[in-house]
């Protein structure tokens, strides 16, 4: 693998992973709302593992080149957001923090398959791994394209995992002592992710509407 590519993608990587989003909402909530965080960073990781399978299978391309299936798949993430948004705004009133409650071993694979929802659904995603990985992929390199893919990916995964582990620290950190704040920082959590959530389901309706009006 070329050393100046792969630094050149740490570089971008590590700025994307550090941009706040849905990925940040998600990580700052498991930090400041259950004992352990991993699970959800976990979750996060697991998604885009997934990613990273697809794109060293050649999957990856081959959705993102049918406008239909990413169509749905875009729809289907915006409303499991929305969902997922609006589960946190309707307990975010009742939260406490700064207990140290555990949540139920049962919650722990909740929270693990919520956080692979969040980033293995999200075709934003899908198209982050087939429009930049490959440009990071040197086809003189000793290793073989899909190995070295599969490389950059598992790289993006790890980077990911540290910064959103940081991220739920932090929150838990300089947040579970005050829990007026915490509240807060919990509703602009379920705020982000429903904001979120609603664009990418105008992306989809929109145009399907306008298209419709055009012929009618």
């Amino acid at each position: 693998m070329n050393p100046q590519l792969f630094l050149a993608f740490l570089v971008v990587a590590v700025a994307l992973a550090c941009t706040p989003g849905v990925d940040w909402a998600y990580s700052i909530a498991a930090g400041l709302r259950q004992r352990s965080f991993a699970p959800a960073v976990a979750g996060l990781c697991g998604g885009y593992a997934l990613h990273t399978a697809l794109l060293v299978l050649g999957l990856a391309a081959l959705l993102a080149g049918m406008p239909g299936v990413l169509g749905w798949l875009t729809a289907a993430g915006a409303l499991y957001l929305l969902w997922l948004g609006f589960s946190t705004l309707r307990s975010w009133r009742g939260a406490s923090f700064g207990d140290g409650t555990a949540a139920a071993p049962a919650s722990q694979f909740r929270i693990f398959f919520q956080g692979m929802g969040i980033s293995g659904i999200n075709p934003k995603g899908l198209l982050f791994f087939v429009a930049l990985v490959p440009q990071f992929v040197s086809p003189d390199a000793a290793l073989p394209v899909p190995v070295q893919s599969g490389l950059l990916g598992l790289t993006f995964v790890v980077l990911v995992a540290v910064i959103y582990s940081c991220v739920a620290l932090l929150a838990r950190k300089l947040l579970q002592a005050r829990p007026g704040l915490a509240r807060r920082v919990t509703l602009a959590s379920g705020i982000i992710m429903v904001v979120l959530g609603a664009l990418l389901l105008a992306e989809q309706i929109v145009p399907a509407v306008s298209a419709a009006m055009k012929h009618a």
